[in-house]
This record gives C-alpha cells, structure tokens and sequence, in this order.
C-alpha cells in the first residue's frame, strides 16, 4: 500500500431504505494526507489500496480517533464526534485523482472544491452525473424520491410539514460549508461544489454552480456557469450570464480575468483577460464579428470575438447608430495585429 494519497476524508450521509447513498457529509476533507495519517486509518478501515468508499462502525470512529490522537488531533476530534453518530459513516480514500465511481467519492470532491483546497478545473469530475442521484432537499434533509409521499403523508399525520427546498443532484453549498469571508444573499443560488474565494459577495441574483467560481474579492450579480472561474477584483452586473462547458462552449473554459467588468444583462461566450469591460446588455459568444478599434477610434479590421479572448484592456460595446460590434483598446493598429497574429 502506498503511504501517498490524494485526498481522505470521513463522513456522515444520508442512504435510502435499499441503503444506496443519496449524500455525504465531510466536515473536514483533506488533501494530500500525511504518510502517518494514512499507516495509522489504514489497518481499522481495512484500506489496502486504490479509490474506495469505506462504510465503518461507530466503534471503529472510535478506534480511530484513539489511533489519531498523536498524529491528528483534528481528525481525531472529529472521530470522537462521528462515534456518537446515528447515521451511517464512510471514510472516502482517493489514492488518486481518477475518474469518479461512487457516490460518496462525488460528493469528497465537490466538498474539496467548496472547502477551496482545489480550484475548478483542478480535480476531475468524470463520470460526477450518474453518481449523483436526483433527490428531495427538505428541511429533514435528502429524501429518496421514491420515499417521498410515504414522508409527507407521514409527518402531515403527526401534525408537521415535510418541506421540499428543492429536487436536484446537488444541494446547496452552506449546508456544507461556509467558506470564510463571504456573502451570500441567497444560499439557495450557490451548489456544492462552488468555489467562493475570500471577500466575494453574491447578491440575490447571483448564481455558482459547481466546479465554478471566483477568487475573489469580487460582486457577483450574475449567472457564474459551471467551468467558469472569475478573477479577483472583477464585477458581474446583474442578470449578466457566463456560458459553462455544459451549455454550448464546447471545450472552451469560458474565463473571467482580473479586474473586469460585465455589464447588466450582458453576457460572455469567450474567455477575457484582465481588465476587460463588456457593456450592459452586449452578449459575446465566439463568432460575434466584432469590428476592432485602435486606440485613435480608428477600424483595424472585423475579427470574430474568439480572436479576443484572453487579451487585456478591451472594451466590448455596441455602437448606438449602426448597431456593429466594437472593441475598443488603448493599443495602437501595429500592436493590435502583433496580438492577433501570435494567437495564429
């Protein structure tokens, strides 16, 4: 067995009555797991190598808090807390990054994005959609569909309310986790499995998805898609949309750099280098003809959006008389085809 793995973690989830898990909670993932911390779980759990989700007894929480003392106090805290549990356990062993292949191995990885010890695009979410089954959110937790009624019907009898948040793979992030520094408005527009970097605020109609989000500080006022990670010090006007990998950008990873701004209503299809303005309303995709300026207002030619991405000190606007596409910099003709160029 080898002492080197990616990541570890115990959790405690929910599973259904045919004892599949519908979720899995990690209070504290790790990554990259010390040598010791990994020889002294090992022989309790059983673990000899490989990707594995390990079911394990409240007395096993036990001896593994004992094994922990010395070697992690954290952990071993947090063992001592698990054996007193009345739900099921699971230690989550990732010896490497692979593809996913059950559920509890999902639900460590959004957990490791959410607890910002990876950024999106940093772990792999292969194989993430059929691992994560579609379920009731309510206010006793995840709820297999199939059992659903037969709860309603149930707590109504005992006078109570069973209430549905919502149907969905994912639950929302700060029934997790909330990450230091931020602002939500409302919690319900941010997945597990989002990154919300320090000093971020996420006013009413912003929106993370999973394996998304910001470094942060940052506003965001718009639609953060999945695959989409947006820059420090960059603002998303309200209602603005950024278009993930999941809705037509292909293989594309859709960006934000540092310090930009998206306008209201507005909306992005290419990834933007640092300090880029796109004017409320205006929405790039790839193929946008875009009629590019010099820094004298002058034309230098009609390029398609795509040639664009990822440069600097753009603004993208639409002219108010003819209606045309314009992106306006400071660079002079003979600079501005020197980048068209080394992007060829």
């Amino acid at each position: 067995m080898s002492n080197t793995l990616f990541s570890l973690a115990f959790g405690v989830g929910t599973q259904n009555r045919q004892g599949a898990w519908l979720e899995v909670f990690y209070a504290q993932p790790v990554l990259n797991p010390s040598p010791e911390l990994v020889a002294a779980v090992a022989p309790i759990l059983g673990y000899e190598a490989g990707n594995q989700a390990i079911a394990f007894s409240n007395a096993q929480a036990a001896q593994l808090a004992v094994a922990l003392k010395d070697v992690d106090t954290a952990q071993a805290a947090l063992l001592t807390r698990l054996a007193e549990s009345h739900k099921p356990l699971v230690a989550t062993v990732l010896a490497e990054d692979a593809a996913l292949a059950s559920t509890p191995e999902a639900y460590l990885k959004l957990h490791l994005l959410s607890h910002r010890l990876v950024k999106p695009h940093g772990v792999s979410l292969a194989g993430i959609f059929p691992l994560l089954p579609n379920v009731a959110w309510t206010n006793q937790g995840a709820v297999d569909l199939a059992e659903l009624a037969e709860l309603q019907l149930e707590a109504r009898l005992k006078g109570e309310l069973l209430e549905v948040f919502s149907v969905d793979k994912f639950p929302k992030m700060t029934d997790y986790v909330v990450p230091a520094g931020v602002r939500i408005a409302d919690t319900a527009r941010v997945r597990l499995g989002a990154y919300i970097g320090e000093g971020t605020t996420i006013m009413h109609e912003g929106f993370v998805n999973f394996n998304a989000g910001t470094e942060g500080p940052g506003m965001i006022e718009g639609r953060v898609s999945a695959g989409v990670f947006v820059g420090k010090g960059s603002d998303l006007g309200g209602g603005c949309s950024t278009m993930g990998t999941l809705s037509g950008g292909g293989n594309i990873v859709i960006k934000v750099g540092e310090g930009c701004l998206i306008g209201a209503n507005a909306g992005i299809g290419i990834p933007l280098g640092d300090r880029n303005t796109v004017e409320a309303g205006l929405y790039i995709t790839a193929g946008t003809k875009v009629n590019l300026l010099d820094e004298n207002n002058q034309l230098v030619k009609v390029v398609k959006a795509r040639d664009l991405a990822g440069q600097t000190d753009l603004l993208f606007r639409r002219n108010s008389l003819n209606g045309a596409v314009e992106c306006k910099t400071h660079k002079s003709a003979i600079e501005l085809n020197e980048a068209l160029h080394a992007h060829n």
